[in-house]
C-alpha cells in the first residue's frame, strides 16, 4: 500500500466518522426528546430526516470508499453495488430535497404577517408530513434506474462497455443516452439549488429590512458592540446556503463530466469527498446555528440547564 492509498482511506474514514457523530447526535436527540414528551417544533422533524439522509449517504459512500482506498476492490458483489448506489442516490437527494424544505419552511416562517404568505404560515405545518413523504416516494422511484445500470466487479464486462468506480462499474449506453440521463438526473439537483437561492436570498433580505429598521435600537443600548440577532441569523442563513450550493454545484459538475467519458480515478475520488463534505459539516452547522438544539440538550439532562441560556445563535422558528 503506497502513502497516497493510506492518506486517502484516512481522509474517507474521519469524514464519514466525523459525519456520522454529528448527524447521529442530532437523530438520538430527536428522538430522545419526543420520546420524553417534549414539545418539538413544526422543522424538527425535517432536521430529523435531513440528519438521516446525511447518514445513509456518508455509510453508502464513506465506507465503500475508505475500503477501495485501502485496496480492496471486490467486496462488493453485483447486488451488493446496485444496493450501495441505489441508497446513496436516494440519500443524496432526499438531502437536496430535505434541506430545500426546511429553506422553504424558514422563509415562509419569518415572513411578514402581511404578506401573501401570511395564510400559508398557519398551515404550513399541516403540510409538511404530505410533504416529506412526497419526496421519499419521489426519489425512491427516481432512483431505480440506477439498479440496471450498476454492475459488481465480478459481472461479465469489457473495458469497451463499462465505466469503472473504483468498486463497481457503470453500463455504458449511447451518447444520446448518456446526454439524456445527465441532464434528467440534473434536473433535480438544478431546481433545489435554485430554489435554495431563491429561498436564502428572501430570507437575507427581509432580515436586512429588519435590521435597518432596529438599528437605531442596537446604537442606544449597551450591547451596541455585540453582533445583532439579525446579521447573525443572516450570517447563518448565508453559511447554509454557501455550504449546499458550493459542495453539490461541484460535485455535480463532476458527475455530469464523468457521464459523458470514462472517468479517471482521481475525479471519481473528487467526486465521493466532495459528496459527503455537505452531509458531514451540515449537522453542526445545524448545531451552531440552532440554540433550540442546546435548549433541547440542556433540558434532557438537568445539569446542563446552563445552556438555556447560551445565546451563541439565533433560534430557527
Amino acid at each position: 500500500m503506497n502513502p497516497q492509498e493510506i492518506l486517502l482511506s484516512i481522509v474517507f474514514c474521519f469524514q464519514t466518522l466525523l459525519g456520522m457523530l454529528g448527524n447521529s447526535f442530532l437523530i438520538c436527540l430527536f428522538i430522545l426528546v419526543f420520546l420524553t414528551g417534549h414539545t418539538l417544533r413544526p422543522i424538527d422533524p425535517i432536521l430529523t430526516q435531513l440528519a438521516f439522509a446525511n447518514s445513509l449517504v456518508l455509510l453508502c459512500k464513506g465506507i465503500p470508499q475508505t475500503m477501495a482506498a485501502l485496496g480492496l476492490k471486490n467486496f462488493l458483489d453485483d447486488g451488493g453495488c446496485k444496493t450501495v448506489f441505489y441508497l446513496h442516490r436516494v440519500a443524496r437527494g432526499l438531502s437536496l430535497s430535505m434541506t430545500c424544505l426546511l429553506s422553504g419552511f424558514q422563509a415562509i416562517t419569518i415572513s411578514p404577517r402581511v404578506s401573501r404568505w401570511a395564510e400559508l404560515k398557519a398551515r404550513i405545518p399541516k403540510y409538511i408530513t404530505a410533504t416529506c413523504v412526497s419526496c421519499w416516494t419521489f426519489y425512491l422511484l427516481f432512483c431505480i434506474t440506477v439498479i440496471e445500470n450498476i454492475k459488481g466487479p465480478g459481472s461479465s464486462r469489457n473495458s469497451s462497455d463499462t465505466h469503472q468506480y473504483e468498486y463497481c462499474f457503470a453500463s455504458v449506453k449511447t451518447k444520446e443516452y448518456r446526454i439524456l440521463s445527465t441532464f434528467i438526473f440534473s434536473l433535480p439537483d438544478a431546481m433545489c439549488v435554485s430554489f435554495l437561492v431563491l429561498a436564502s436570498g428572501y430570507m437575507v433580505l427581509l432580515l436586512s429590512r429588519h435590521q435597518k429598521q432596529v438599528q437605531h435600537i442596537h446604537k442606544t443600548s449597551h450591547s451596541s458592540s455585540r453582533v445583532s440577532h439579525e446579521i447573525r441569523a443572516t450570517q447563518a442563513i448565508l453559511l447554509q446556503a454557501s455550504a449546499f450550493v458550493c459542495f453539490y454545484s461541484l460535485n455535480s459538475i463532476l458527475v455530469a463530466y464523468m457521464h459523458s467519458r470514462n472517468p479517471i480515478l482521481g475525479l471519481v475520488q473528487c467526486s465521493a469527498f466532495l459528496a459527503s463534505c455537505f452531509p458531514t459539516v451540515s449537522p453542526f452547522l445545524l448545531i451552531c446555528t440552532d440554540s433550540q438544539v442546546l435548549r433541547y440538550y440542556g433540558g434532557l439532562w438537568p445539569r446542563n440547564v446552563a445552556l438555556f441560556n447560551l445565546s451563541v445563535c439565533p433560534s430557527w422558528a
